[in-house]
């Protein structure tokens, strides 16, 4: 009798272990699967049209499937560089290679290229981000998505400097106070991913081409209001995924267990080869239940 119990509790020693995997396995249950493609800048040169068709292609036969795409802005080539005919044909083709090549739905996110802030058509109605947004279907530029228990918040970073010449990255008083009340407005358990077209925080800047000496950080290549949003973020743990584009470049920064991670370019060098090291790709992101997630950057 007292081997037999002894034998009892020896099972329940290995037992124990076996039920441990099973609860963890199950708290990390893949909710949500992402890919995310940014700075597409299409035109019809450069054979562009058929290499990001290229792109959808391989990112559809991934699996597990993707179940959304989020575009991360800079869709077209340049709106601010065109006339309004090329505008035009470059929305067109952006449209028709959705439409013919891809069939899975898709988040946008605008870029500095697809502003038009050409100062002679101030009087113009596609002047700004209109244009953008008509043809994305876009009532604002910012705003939040709920999706398998996850919070999508979809950011407007670009926005035009004091002199009203040039771009900065910044999400202004109105846009940051709705940031704040989003934030506010998501029960604890729910984890939240963000994305914006220039990056919140990035050390790109730190290999960039403007070093001489020393690190120039330029408003128009990462936040402005960088520390004021990471001070937003460490009051919401729940936030635990920023996504961005606009470098080119991948890199991946965890600061207060926030993961910051600026994708390579679809375009990679505006469809000239890598930019640096970093070839044309995208991103691939697993959401989990438990608020975890996994991510990865694929060449196509």
């Amino acid at each position: 009798m007292e081997r037999r119990s002894a034998l009892k509790s020896i099972g329940g020693l290995f037992l124990l272990p076996a039920l441990s995997r099973v609860s963890l396995t199950t708290e990390k249950k893949p909710v949500l699967r992402l890919a995310h493609l940014t700075d597409v800048h299409l035109k019809n040169q450069f054979n562009a049209p058929a290499r990001f068709a290229r792109c959808l292609h391989h990112l559809q036969a991934q699996l597990p499937k993707v179940d959304l795409i989020l575009n991360g802005g800079d869709i077209v080539f340049d709106m601010n560089k065109e006339n309004i005919g090329a505008i035009n044909g470059q929305w067109k083709l952006v449209q028709e290679t959705m439409k013919n090549e891809c069939s899975i739905p898709v988040s946008y996110c605008l870029g500095n290229h697809d502003i038009w802030w050409n100062e002679d058509s101030k009087g113009e109605v596609f002047y700004g981000k209109k244009y953008a947004m008509d043809k994305l279907q876009l009532v604002k530029p910012y705003y939040r998505l709920i999706q398998n228990g996850w919070k999508i918040i979809v950011l407007d970073s670009t926005h035009l400097d004091i002199d009203n010449t040039w771009y900065i990255g910044k999400l202004g008083d109105e846009q940051f106070n709705w940031l704040k009340n989003e934030l506010e407005n998501t029960g604890e358990t729910m984890p939240v991913m963000v994305m914006s077209h220039i990056p919140i925080l990035t050390a790109l800047l730190m290999i960039e081409d403007n070093v001489v000496n020393k690190w120039t950080m330029l408003g128009g290549d990462m936040h402005t209001d960088t520390a004021k949003i990471i001070h937003l973020f460490y009051s919401h743990p729940n936030v635990r995924l920023c996504l961005s584009g606009h470098l080119h470049m991948r890199d991946k920064v965890v600061y207060n267990n926030v993961t910051y991670i600026c994708n390579g370019a679809v375009s990679g060098a505006w469809w000239e080869g890598n930019r640096r090291e970093t070839a044309p790709g995208y991103g691939i992101i697993d959401l989990y239940a438990d608020g975890s997630f996994e991510e990865q950057y694929i060449e196509y």
